[in-house]
């Protein structure tokens, strides 16, 4: 799968936001070395801190059907105009399963940058670091 098609996906995963107090709709697509793909979308929630974001709904999607390591490429889509990066709860959640993850960050217009997890979170903490 291109880099195109992950970010297009992740484009499309973004219409199903329920983002009713942002209006901030997030779209993200997953991708596995198997070539599954797993998207998610941001669901907010009256009571904030219950709302999670569009990475974390498609890590936990691919965590619940088995789907625990081999991650290749994370695409984020916001409705902004600026790239759409993962905050730091989504960096860290990532970082447990895949710290080499490359980042695809995607603009509303579809236009996207890249970056290593590990850039984005330099010095993680993951399971490695409980040894």
């Amino acid at each position: 799968m291109t880099d195109r098609e992950l970010v297009d996906l992740a484009l499309e995963a973004r219409k199903h936001a329920y983002a009713p107090y942002s209006h901030f709709a997030v779209g993200a697509a997953l991708l596995c070395q198997n070539g599954r793909v797993f998207t998610g979308c941001n669901v907010e929630n009256s009571a904030y801190g219950s709302t999670i974001c569009a990475e974390r709904t498609a890590l936990v999607k691919a965590v619940s059907e088995g789907c625990t390591a081999g991650w290749t490429t994370i695409a984020i889509a916001g409705s902004g105009s600026d790239f759409c990066w993962p905050c730091g709860a989504c960096r860290q959640m990532l970082y447990e399963f895949a710290p080499n993850l490359r980042v695809l960050a995607a603009r509303s217009d579809g236009t996207f940058e890249s970056a290593l997890l590990s850039q984005l979170l330099p010095h993680g903490f993951g399971p490695e670091s409980l040894q």
